[in-house]
């Protein structure tokens, strides 16, 4: 699932010149590789349908907040509710932590994962990403 997540964004970035054709970057082919160590430290969440993964989020502590990364629903799992089931857990596993708030970034072109994070809640936030095009939401908790 990783890997497919990781190849889609990276298709999806060359197609908008924002990066060039070729193997995955190492800093995200590590991930694939090992994930393990990659996100020690960090709670991995898994959706899963008739005892199948079919999204996941990696979910760590950044500050005051809990920042979601790699929220990912494969597309065979879209539009089932389990990116809206990885969001609440992952509001609820912060709250529990004594979050402000649960942070994500996403790319400004992904209109469907825009609209899911605007009906869960989450709001633009000041930007805390470098990279062009990315959009910085925010849920308080």
């Amino acid at each position: 699932m990783l890997a497919a997540y990781h190849a889609q964004t990276e298709r999806e970035k060359v197609e908008r010149g924002l990066a060039e054709p070729g193997p995955l970057p190492e800093r995200y082919a590590v991930e694939v590789r090992d994930p393990v160590r990659s996100f020690d430290g960090a709670v991995v969440l898994v959706a899963e349908r008739d005892e199948a993964a079919i999204g996941m989020a990696v979910m760590h502590r950044a500050g005051s907040d809990v920042e979601v990364k790699r929220l990912w629903v494969a597309p065979a799992g879209r539009r089932s509710g389990a990116g809206s089931a990885l969001l609440a857990d992952a509001a609820e596993r912060a709250r529990a932590l004594g979050a402000a708030g649960l942070r994500l970034s996403v790319w400004n072109w992904r209109a469907d994962a825009l609209a899911l994070y605007a009906r869960e809640g989450l709001v633009e936030a000041p930007s805390w990403e470098s990279r062009a095009q990315l959009v910085c939401l925010r849920l308080p908790l």
